[in-house]
């Protein structure tokens, strides 16, 4: 991953769900296959999102990721704190590849603060490949191949220690 990365602060330990220990109110989370800025929502009077960094990268700048897209000239990167009431709750990473960036999804770059659940939920035309979980240190992640109009997208969420997935 990049050395400017929003999830920089240490390596995300992929493992399998089955073996990961996880306990059942986390999996409930992690395995979630809706909107996680709606699930957010039902815990907070106000979601919202601060851009960290958004630009065009090249496969070199991805790390692992690299894997799970496939290879185009570039990606469009854009990592964000997701804040509920203020209180920062996850750190989450997309990578598109600009193939995917045609027709009315070219506005995947504009986002700005707009929630990536927010547009990505508005349409019919969304599906999931797969979610992986991992552990960044205490902080329980998941990865996504998510499909818009057939088209990939990497999406990465590492979930900050006052998030409500750690609440009972």
């Amino acid at each position: 991953m990049l050395t400017d990365s929003i999830l920089t602060t240490a390596p995300i330990q992929w493992v399998s769900v089955d073996s990961s220990g996880l306990p059942d109110e986390i999996s409930d989370w992690l395995m979630e296959l809706g909107s996680m800025t709606h699930r957010f929502e039902q815990y907070c009077d106000h979601v919202h999102v601060i851009p960290f960094r958004e630009s065009f990268i090249t496969v070199k700048e991805l790390f692992d990721e690299s894997e799970h897209l496939p290879t185009c000239q570039r990606y469009w990167l854009r990592e964000v704190v997701l804040y509920g009431d203020n209180i920062p709750w996850l750190l989450g990473r997309t990578l598109i590849p600009e193939a995917t960036l045609t027709g009315p999804d070219e506005s995947l770059v504009d986002l700005g603060t707009v929630p990536l659940g927010r547009y990505l939920f508005s349409s019919n035309k969304l599906t999931r490949d797969y979610i992986h979980v991992g552990q960044q240190g205490k902080r329980w992640a998941r990865r996504s191949l998510l499909r818009l109009s057939s088209k990939p997208l990497l999406l990465t969420e590492v979930f900050l220690p006052e998030s409500p997935v750690y609440k009972k």
